[in-house]
């Protein structure tokens, strides 16, 4: 039996924790596509704060001004961390200081999926964010979770230094503006069908076989 040719392009941003929690809802759907639907996932930036200074803010302050005080910011925390459990996700909200500018990261990002690593530096940068509290805004952490995704660290400095994923990085997140995105995670299927938020993983199911057939 052959598969269906399926691609999927993921908006989202690496500080954004429900497109953490959307990565893996999706990937749970596609382990129960296996075999019918052969995928392809791209991932496209979508800056949740592209205004956000080169430096970054301190987290605590931007997020309870956002978000109303400590108290507003916990029980967000505590409602995320709990879905994140239920998805393997260890979410350790009090390990991150520093809310980062992530253009750079999507340069990553972007960088990565010329050399088939993409999936691996988004998992990375996921990860070294919420479970291990890294300044991904950081050049060093850059490196270095580049080089865990198996990219080459001296290229990816030398694409840090540079504008090179510049251009690529805003032209895909005009892309998704004109999409009419406001929000992230958000999935498009084969170019047609699109999904938004952090959805049931049936829901992805069911919205993959119907663009499948």
């Amino acid at each position: 039996m052959t598969s269906d040719a399926l691609t999927i392009d993921v908006y989202s941003d690496v500080v954004c924790p429900w497109c953490y929690v959307g990565k893996r809802r999706l990937e749970q759907a596609l382990e129960i596509v296996k075999g019918r639907a052969e995928a392809r996932v791209i991932w496209r930036p979508f800056q949740l704060n592209p205004t956000m200074p080169k430096t970054g803010v301190d987290r605590r302050v931007y997020l309870e001004a956002k978000f109303g005080g400590p108290g507003e910011m916990k029980t967000i925390h505590d409602r995320v961390a709990a879905v994140g459990t239920s998805v393997g996700i260890d979410f350790a909200f009090d390990r991150i200081e520093w809310t980062p500018n992530t253009f750079d990261a999507h340069g990553l990002i972007w960088f990565a999926l010329q050399h088939g690593r993409q999936d691996a530096i988004v998992e990375e940068l996921f990860h070294g964010y919420f479970t291990e509290g890294l300044s991904i805004g950081a050049v060093e952490s850059l490196v270095s979770l580049s080089v865990r995704a198996g990219l080459d660290g001296r290229k990816v400095s030398r694409l840090l230094e540079t504008d090179e994923g510049a251009d690529p990085v805003r032209q895909e997140e005009a892309h998704g503006h004109q999409l009419g995105i406001r929000g992230v995670p958000y999935f498009v299927l084969n170019g047609t069908s699109t999904l938004s938020g952090a959805q049931p993983v049936e829901t992805f199911v069911a919205a993959i076989e119907q663009v499948i057939h």
